[in-house]
């Protein structure tokens, strides 16, 4: 009796015991859900959720080009998730979450667990709730105040979110390794495809890298992600989400991960980092995360080409001068003997080495009579036979001559030699080497200013330096339409005589003693204006000039878009000795190309946020020539022309930046705005009369080559300066204005032979063959005021009737040639008796 009384008394207090812990815990939960309960955040708050999204950029037609963020992600939407991927992420983290509400007490009671085992709170015991709450509104430290505060928000997001809600926040906001933020960026950085197109071993590969994106990376960790791979698979078949075949098959399934760069539809890294500046220079660093779009004005083919055309170019003109030898010769330990060894040391040394504009690395692993081996950076082994580069590669002696052809491969080739292959065709490859110069092209649409192409360089890897619109060059003779036009509305015909003859000036700001020349040396005497622009006489063209006099001459450059505070005070002016960027001589050609009217280039074309939504849209200056407005007069545009020649001059850098996004409201678009008409700066007979005398530059001057295209609508002017340094070509039809530009950074000579003609207009050819392709004709309408006149070639006088050897040229009706009845008429030739001096020119 006395031991069931004591058993009674036991079992009493183990009940009060009990019962104690319980109020006491529900004291201390209640307490505690009290105390934390007000400061938990909004739960509302996930429904409008901002994912860090990084900055993309696309081309007009909506192609890829670039992005910019330190984290890559691309939010999806829960329907677009696998089941498969479902089925795995929950075998791997939380079986019950269709189960529970919040919280898994199995789990949490393995936590607890762990606590009394380690006295410290370790990983686990965490829903796929709790790690929503945790990733959004948490921070990772193992404190009890976080854990409780994680529960406590699970429970409240379970009441007010739906599972598909709770899931979709999940998979887009978790990190899985090597900078990929969610399961579709993990999905292309893997595996380089979309979420939907993996299989069942990869969609379980993915699934065991939220619990340690690191020590389970399938590429730094092939044997760890494997096992966990396979452990997932097991979790699903035991939960019957998989069969025994489905098992067995991806079990079986070797391992495919490699890192993957980001897939752009076209890599445009010069063009993307335009954009990107414009859009950070306004948005702020937000912009790397806030998910915008950018869309350019880059037309996805012409930037293709345009790439194609200036690598092309540049390997063209580094092959005529030369072979330069490898870019290193590998040294290896004298120990490492066999074959084996070599190449692993090897392809250790290429796995540092970039591809560059399309030339792989290779090593040089035997050389025989007249081919030799070769070993690529993906372990290939290839053979170059003679013809494929090794005969014709003759040793850079300068940038004037090269050693004789080789006859054997050894005199050019070593073992252990880096050097660069071209693919060809076939699984084919060439000898080739990184040009040591470099090349930029520029592209738009003359009517509203639209950069459709911009390349900076041979591969932005290489150098990240801009050529297209940061390297101010000196144009060289591709300045010389500018002068001729102001010529033009000084009195200047197309048959005006300009002596072609030697000069010699005595001055300070041109260093002493300039005699300057023609870049053939010769001189052909009285020469008529047209002739001299397509022959690109420079003694013609300082002549003008002087006779002009500098400071007008130089005010009239500023409606072109060019600095005039950078403008040369001399005559060097006429020959283009001071600097600008390709795309400044682009805008300039432009208002020869659409009639007369100033452009603003620019690049973004509209920028939507990460919902869709327009938030910024250019609204471009446009040459319009039908418009009404522009109707109201005959010519009537002398006021608009003096009014911009007045104006200060504006730089395109300053042009790039007014046209930076500028926000726009919900009910402004592009759509809505009125029409901003660009000012008309030349005459419409004026920039007749300089689009045809351009065209004869093309049709029997410089740019003759041009003529390979087979069109009649061609127009430009080549370039060549000092040295000769920089190589120019710009051209245009009525549609579309490119300018091409070859040099080196370092301001080396190019060689005694290269000109304008033979080094840029070969990369403008190649650009325009395809930019043109399809492209029906357009020739400009000759406006009122314009009268043609046969008229004597060597006099530039009318001709009389019935003489022989005459041609037609074209006047404004109040400058053509009068009648000649054996008297000197009143368009005089321009020779040194009517030269203004030197020293009042300043």
């Amino acid at each position: 009796m006395e031991k069931i009384s004591k058993n009674y008394r036991t079992v009493r207090l183990i009940c009060w015991l009990l019962l104690a812990g319980i109020s006491a815990t529900a004291l201390s939960t209640g307490g505690l859900y009290l105390y934390l309960s007000p400061k938990l955040p909004s739960v509302e708050a996930l429904r409008q959720i901002k994912f860090q999204t990084p900055l993309r950029i696309y081309s007009a037609d909506g192609k890829l080009i670039g992005e910019f963020g330190e984290k890559r992600r691309s939010p999806i939407r829960y329907d677009q998730i696998p089941q498969a991927y479902i089925d795995a992420i929950l075998a791997a983290e939380d079986d019950q979450f269709y189960k529970h509400h919040g919280v898994s007490i199995k789990g949490l009671l393995r936590a607890a667990s762990q606590i009394l085992q380690t006295g410290q709170i370790q990983g686990g015991g965490s829903t796929i709730t709790m790690q929503v709450a945790r990733n959004f509104f948490l921070t990772f430290d193992q404190t009890f105040l976080r854990k409780a505060n994680e529960i406590l928000l699970a429970i409240k997001i379970e009441n007010e979110l739906s599972k598909p809600e709770i899931l979709e926040l999940y998979v887009n906001k978790i990190y899985l390794g090597n900078r990929a933020y969610g399961i579709e960026a993990a999905s292309q950085v893997y595996y380089g495809k979309s979420i939907d197109q993996l299989n069942l071993a990869q969609l379980a590969m993915i699934a065991g890298l939220p619990k340690a994106p690191s020590r389970f990376n399938p590429i730094a960790n092939p044997p760890r992600a494997t096992i966990r791979r396979n452990w997932i698979l097991g979790r699903m078949l035991e939960l019957g989400k998989i069969d025994q075949a489905q098992y067995t098959e991806a079990l079986n399934t070797p391992l495919s991960a490699r890192f993957h760069e980001l897939a752009l539809d076209l890599s445009s890294p010069y063009v993307a980092e335009v954009a990107r500046q414009q859009v950070i220079d306004f948005y702020g660093e937000d912009a790397y995360s806030d998910g915008l779009k950018v869309y350019t004005t880059i037309d996805t083919k012409l930037q293709e080409t345009a790439q194609k055309a200036v690598i092309s170019g540049l390997l063209t003109y580094d092959a005529r001068h030369g072979y330069r030898g490898p870019e290193k010769t590998i040294k290896l330990n004298e120990a490492i003997s066999e074959a084996p060894e070599r190449d692993k040391a090897y392809l250790e040394e290429l796995s540092k080495v970039p591809v560059l504009g399309g030339l792989h690395p290779a090593v040089i692993t035997d050389v025989l009579e007249q081919s030799a081996s070769a070993l690529l950076s993906d372990g290939k082994k290839i053979t170059l036979e003679w013809e494929q580069g090794l005969a014709s590669a003759q040793r850079y002696i300068n940038e004037d001559r090269v050693g004789s052809p080789p006859s054997k491969a050894s005199q050019i080739l070593s073992e252990g030699d880096l050097v660069r292959l071209l693919p060809l065709p076939d699984q084919q490859w060439q000898l080739s080497q990184v040009p040591a110069a470099q090349s930029a092209l520029v592209a738009l649409n003359p009517e509203d200013g639209a950069i459709v192409s911009l390349v900076g360089g041979f591969d932005f890897r290489q150098s990240h330096f801009n050529r297209a619109v940061q390297a101010e060059r000196q144009p060289g003779s591709s300045f010389k339409p500018f002068i001729y036009t102001a010529a033009l509305e000084s009195g200047f015909t197309p048959a005006t005589l300009i002596n072609d003859a030697p000069i010699v000036f005595e001055d300070a700001s041109l260093e002493g003693t300039w005699r300057p020349e023609n870049d053939s040396g010769q001189f052909l005497g009285p020469t008529r204006m047209r002739q001299a622009l397509y022959q690109s006489r420079n003694l013609v063209s300082i002549r003008i000039l002087r006779s002009m006099g500098i400071r007008p001459t130089i005010e009239k450059m500023a409606r072109f878009g060019f600095d005039t505070s950078k403008l040369p005070r001399d005559l060097s002016l006429a020959l283009g000795s001071h600097a600008v960027t390709p795309l400044q001589i682009a805008t300039g050609y432009a208002v020869f190309a659409n009639g007369g009217f100033r452009v603003q280039p620019y690049l973004v074309k509209s920028i939507a946020d990460v919902k869709g939504d327009i938030i910024f849209e250019e609204n471009p200056l446009v040459a319009c020539r039908l418009c009404p407005e522009r109707l109201t007069s005959q010519h009537g545009v002398e006021a608009e022309i003096a009014e911009s020649i007045e104006e200060e001059a504006e730089t395109l850098d300053d042009l790039l930046a007014q046209s930076a996004p500028t926000p726009t409201s919900s009910e402004e678009t592009v759509s809505t705005k009125p029409l901003r008409l660009a000012k008309r700066i030349l005459d419409e007979r004026d920039a007749f009369i300089i689009d045809s005398m351009l065209r004869d530059v093309v049709k029997k001057g410089t740019g003759k080559k041009a003529m390979a295209l087979g069109r009649d609508d061609l127009a430009g002017k080549t370039g060549t300066t000092n040295g000769p340094r920089d190589a120019w070509f710009s051209g245009y039809n009525h549609q579309l204005v490119a300018t091409a530009w070859l040099g080196f950074d370092q301001n080396f000579n190019l060689g005694r032979r290269e000109y304008g003609g033979s080094a840029a207009l070969p990369v403008w050819i190649d650009f325009m063959s395809v930019a043109l392709d399809g492209m029906p004709e357009a020739h400009r309408r000759q406006p009122d005021g314009i009268i043609t006149v046969r008229i004597d070639p060597k006099t530039g006088k009318r001709a009389q009737p019935g003489s022989s050897g005459a041609i037609f040229e074209i006047f404004k009706a109040e400058n053509a040639p009068e009648e000649s009845n054996g008297i000197h008429s009143q368009q005089e030739s321009l020779d040194d008796s009517d030269e203004t001096l030197p020293e009042e020119l300043f």
